[in-house]
């Protein structure tokens, strides 16, 4: 029987994407509404400062949105829910509820365990450490998809995941993997 190895993970920003389905004149739009950056000859979408939650969505004219900085899948659907409202103002009238598509969560956390990342650098594939340049190793899992930043200290940063369920299985499998590392390294 093994114990089981106290992990903690917080989640601190999911990246997420939505369609409105309408046409948004961007121009109009930073006229009108304060808190946005739009400048166009760097690039094409304008920025949209959210205060709470608080986070940044990138309002591109074919209506399509880039939602950044929140903590939960609530809320995203909160900060689109202003979006839509703001829009409102400018009579852009969103009528189709958004499909929202998480495209990446980044998560932070510690696996309570020290790690010997020169070790881990030769036993793992898919690794990338350069102690030199940078103190974390870069670990990529292929099944689920992650990619995790590792420090020696435990301590760790995983992006890559697309739900809970992957961020869950992302690390199962990561601890199991350090564990037959720390096996072998015996």
């Amino acid at each position: 029987m093994t114990e089981k190895q106290k992990t903690s993970l917080k989640i601190q920003n999911i990246v997420a994407t939505t369609s409105l389905g309408k046409d948004v004149p961007l121009t109009k739009l930073a006229k009108t509404v304060p808190n946005t950056e739009y400048n166009p000859e760097q690039f094409p979408g304008l920025v949209l400062r959210v205060k709470e939650p608080k986070s940044a969505v990138l309002v591109f004219s074919s209506g399509n949105l880039v939602c950044t900085g929140t903590k939960s899948i609530a809320q995203v659907k909160l900060v689109i829910e202003q979006v839509i409202k703001t829009l409102k103002k400018i009579n852009v009238k969103v009528t189709e509820k958004p499909k929202i598509t998480v495209q990446n969560i980044v998560a932070s956390g510690n696996i309570n365990m020290s790690l010997n990342l020169n070790v881990l650098a030769l036993e793992l594939e898919n690794t990338e450490y350069e102690p030199e340049q940078f103190p974390g190793l870069v670990y990529k899992l292929v099944e689920p998809n992650a990619t995790f930043l590792l420090f020696s200290n435990g301590k760790l940063v995983c992006t890559g995941t697309k739900n809970n369920q992957q961020l869950k299985d992302s690390m199962e499998q990561l601890i199991k993997t350090l564990k037959e590392a720390k096996g072998k390294s015996k």
